[in-house]
């Protein structure tokens, strides 16, 4: 048994192997052991690629580690490949002595044409490099189920569990929660039940009695605060924020949505809460979806709808007329790649341009990032409260990355989740001019700007609503000039104001204390969060200075951001878009930040983020280009992962190689 501090894993095979389902029970059964956590879940937009080729491959990644981890891992050390297509595809991800699992079953001659392949590289000495296990796990799997009497093709569909028993061997995973899943999963189905569970079994089974592992690993349980975790995406993460916000607001919950990858599991995990007093309607498009969510809230619930960037687009006309009509409203997107369909099973940062002036006329609205999944519980409560404070469309931002991703979440207290007030209008707030109480829609708050919000059929608060533009406090349809630009100037106060509410920038930066601070400062937001920080703790085990902050409010801005921005010589924005924060700031603050644009459908590296970042902080101290160029190289060096004799040399995600000790339960980030 060897002890190591953390792997990457990534499982591959074809669309229809069963990787996700593979790597999601890897992913829980490690989340029980009280490993940290992250995961990458990767496949193919279309329904069903032609078997065994490139684009038909489908590939789940989990880092687990036993300390606070912040990204899914650039390299896997364990690579899981079901057929040729899946090794093409992902081998030139993996460092020197990475561990290769092949089914040998799949390499046939005709899988290796439909990839390309001139020789089998099982056999060819191409993989030299790597720790190759060629087995044939379809055949060993179908021996293993043959008495339940299934074809040959329905045994080797039972192979990923093989595959998952074996690694779980391997890693000194339980066993007991994948055996409970297969149990329920296949409950009303005893033979594929069955079948599963032999071939888990056979497959962990096959790792203890082969002599074909000399080393088992072990990753010992990370250190977390005390609590009750679990493990959550984003996705799953923001429906339970959702449902949260409302629940601390009082107010039923209306969900409109049309579906739409990586969107859909919000609508889907919505409809299992009717109980919790959410209602959800699957539209037959996008535009209706928004429209009902809207008259929803017109009607005194709590108005939600999904999207991706595409929707969002759809929906933007109807997220105006709630601008106009200053209702909350609860706008989700969960960004893709694109343009157009573009790629969208894959992440990317780019829609928020569009949310920010993606409608017609001025029409402002708040915008939050989610930094991580977990965070999207944190980030949708946040807009359920600034929708309703200041009655007005919020949009939230996440993406696909965060969406399908997962990591540990420590489940909060209800109690310490402060309430949110709707303070709904119950009476005339003004009167006429012969005296009589009447109401005013759009009569104000003095310190939020947000007007009444009057539930249709309250006795006395009668009043007109639409998109035409609205007489400053009565609400009637009013053309004259010098009101329009009130009302503009209006709403544009209102959601400026809601800086009030957003706490000062915080910016990591050890040495500012003692007034050694950093010169350079890299600022991201939303999913950005993990790589940046993992870049810069690795640039600062480097010996550098380097400051960090996350943006988790887009619009408005923390009130003390442009100080932030003007107290360092050189800013770095990573996003994954060309650009899209950077250009906001700088036209904002009139500062010279610098763009580090990663549009991939993959989420930036940490690795090639701290070898840039650490060319720039060597620039600002001003050391020679030999002296960066060898200090990049010894980095480069490091970052091989290196198998000598038993010895395991490990680069954690957020530090330099350093030979791996006996464990002593004192090995974290710390102490390296």
């Amino acid at each position: 048994m060897q002890t190591l501090d953390r792997v990457v894993i990534r499982f591959a095979g074809d669309s229809g192997d069963g990787m996700q389902l593979t790597g999601d029970r890897f992913t829980s059964d490690s989340a029980t052991f009280g490993n940290d956590i992250s995961t990458l879940p990767n496949f193919p937009a279309e329904i069903r690629a032609p078997q065994g080729t490139l684009p038909g491959v489908s590939s789940f990644q989990i880092h687990f580690a036993n300390y606070d981890i912040m990204t899914p891992g650039d390299r896997p050390d364990v690579l899981v490949a079901m057929n040729p297509a899946a090794l093409k595809a992902n081998v030139a991800d993996l460092p020197r002595g990475a561990v290769i699992i092949a089914d040998s079953a799949e390499f046939t001659k005709r899988n290796l044409t439909k990839v390309g392949y001139a020789a089998d590289p099982l056999t060819d000495g191409s993989l030299a490099d790597y720790q190759l296990h060629a087995l044939d796990l379809t055949g060993m799997t179908v021996a293993a189920v043959k008495d339940f009497g299934l074809s040959r093709k329905d045994a080797s569909r039972a192979k990923n569990m093989f595959a998952l028993g074996l690694v779980s061997w391997l890693y000194h995973r339980p066993t007991e929660g994948t055996l409970n899943f297969l149990t329920q999963k296949f409950a009303r189905k005893p033979d594929i039940r069955d079948a599963n569970i032999t071939a888990f079994k056979a497959g962990h089974a096959f790792g203890e009695t082969t002599e074909t592992f000399a080393v088992r690993y072990e990753v010992a349980p990370a250190p977390m605060p005390a609590g009750r975790y679990r493990q959550i995406s984003g996705n799953l993460a923001t429906a339970y924020g959702l449902i949260t916000g409302a629940h601390k607001a009082g107010l039923p919950m209306f969900l409109g949505a049309y579906p739409i990858t990586p969107a859909s599991d919000v609508l889907h995990e919505l409809s299992k809460h009717k109980r919790h007093g959410v209602t959800t309607f699957q539209a037959e498009d996008e535009i209706a979806a928004v429209g009902a969510a809207l008259g929803a809230s017109f009607a005194g619930h709590l108005g939600v709808t999904t999207s991706s960037g595409p929707g969002i687009a759809l929906k933007a006309e109807t997220i105006g007329l709630g601008v106009m009509t200053e209702l909350p409203l609860v706008v989700v997107d969960v960004q893709r790649a694109g343009p157009s369909t573009g790629m969208p099973t894959k992440t990317e940062q780019a829609d928020l341009l569009q949310v920010m002036f993606g409608r017609n006329g001025e029409a402002p609205i708040p915008v939050l990032a989610a930094q991580s999944p977990a965070d999207c519980f944190d980030t949708a409560i946040e807009a359920v409260r600034i929708a309703v404070k200041y009655r007005t469309p919020v949009m939230m931002l996440s993406d696909g990355y965060l969406a399908n991703g997962a990591e540990p979440w420590r489940v909060p207290e209800l109690a310490d989740i402060p309430p949110i007030d709707p303070a709904f209008a119950t009476e005339p707030n003004a009167t006429d001019a012969k005296g009589n109480a009447v109401f005013h829609p759009y009569r104000r708050d003095e310190e939020t700007l947000a007007r009444p919000w009057a539930v249709p059929g309250t006795p006395g608060l009668e009043h007109r609503i639409g998109g035409i533009e609205k007489a400053k406090d009565t609400g009637n349809v009013s053309y004259d000039p010098a009101n329009h630009e009130e009302m503009i100037r209006t709403r544009q106060a209102k959601v400026d104001g809601v800086v009030r509410d957003i706490p000062d920038l915080v910016v990591d930066d050890p040495g500012a204390e003692d007034g050694r601070g950093a010169k350079v400062l890299v600022l991201g937001w939303g999913s950005s969060y993990g790589p940046i920080t993992a870049a810069v703790r690795r640039v600062r085990n480097e010996g550098h200075q380097v400051a960090q902050t996350h943006l988790r409010h887009l619009n408005p801005f923390p009130a003390n951001l442009g100080e932030v921005l003007r107290r360092y010589r050189r800013v770095i924005v990573p996003e994954m878009n060309l650009g899209q924060l950077a250009l906001l700031l700088r036209a904002k603050y009139l500062v010279d930040v610098e763009s580090y644009s990663r549009v991939r459908g993959l989420p930036i590296s940490l690795s090639e983020l701290a070898r840039d970042l650490i060319t720039v902080v060597d620039e600002e101290e001003g050391r020679s280009a030999a002296e960066i160029a060898a200090e990049l190289a010894a980095l480069r060096t490091d970052e091989v992962r290196q198998f000598v004799g038993e010895q395991h040399f490990d680069l954690d995600s957020t530090q330099r190689s350093v030979p791996i000790p006996p464990s002593n339960g004192t090995a974290h980030e710390e102490t390296r």
